[in-house]
């Protein structure tokens, strides 16, 4: 499972490190109001997209 997550990791490798990037800017600093509305929207994104990339729980 966790070696299925890190090779669809590093396929993406721009998607990938646009997350982590917006992740830790997100975490780690107070951007504006707005603009981290966006950023949040972004990672959002991103994360329902690797979600559907991944399907870790097939039903």
């Amino acid at each position: 499972m966790f070696k299925n997550v890190i090779n669809s990791l590093i396929d993406q490798p721009i998607l990938t490190s646009l997350f982590v990037t917006d992740f830790l800017v997100l975490l780690f600093h107070r951007p504006p109001f707005f603009f981290s509305l966006l950023m949040f929207g972004a990672l959002l994104g991103m994360t329902m997209y690797f979600g559907q990339k991944l399907s870790l729980f097939k039903i």
